[in-house]
């Protein structure tokens, strides 16, 4: 594998920025939940959006890396997941109003989650057509 693990360490280094955030903050009181504080519950936001999509979208690279799809495609389905998750963190970590970024770091992310779960679908199908009947 080769285009996988570089995304995974790349978004690994953002998800580490995005926690860290959140960390300054609580150290100025608030252990646990927002607190009531707009800025802390936006960093939780993209923290946690992060956490919700990133796994599955790298799971599903992972996959199709693992069934051979062109290194040239896994390398743009890795560097628009990049791009995605950059824009809405920084929309929603650190700006108090940055609708650009959400709402393109939102819309790269569902293509990435509708185009990787239909190549996984694709590959799947067609290597099922592909094995002979005694297989």
């Amino acid at each position: 594998m080769i285009a996988t693990p570089l995304y995974a360490g790349i978004l690994a280094l953002l998800y580490l920025v995005l926690s860290y955030r959140i960390i300054v903050l609580r150290g100025h009181g608030v252990s646990f939940g927002d607190g009531g504080n707009p800025v802390l519950l936006r960093r939780i936001r993209a923290h946690g959006n992060f956490s919700e999509y990133v796994p599955l979208i790298l799971i599903l690279i992972g996959i199709l890396e693992l069934s051979h799809l062109p290194v040239i495609i896994l390398h743009i389905l890795g560097i628009m997941l990049v791009i995605a998750r950059l824009l809405h963190g920084y929309a929603l970590s650190f700006r108090e109003s940055f609708k650009f970024g959400r709402f393109w770091g939102t819309a790269l992310t569902f293509l990435l989650l509708l185009v990787c779960g239909l190549l996984c679908i694709y590959q799947a199908i067609s290597a099922h057509v592909l094995l002979p009947l005694n297989a």
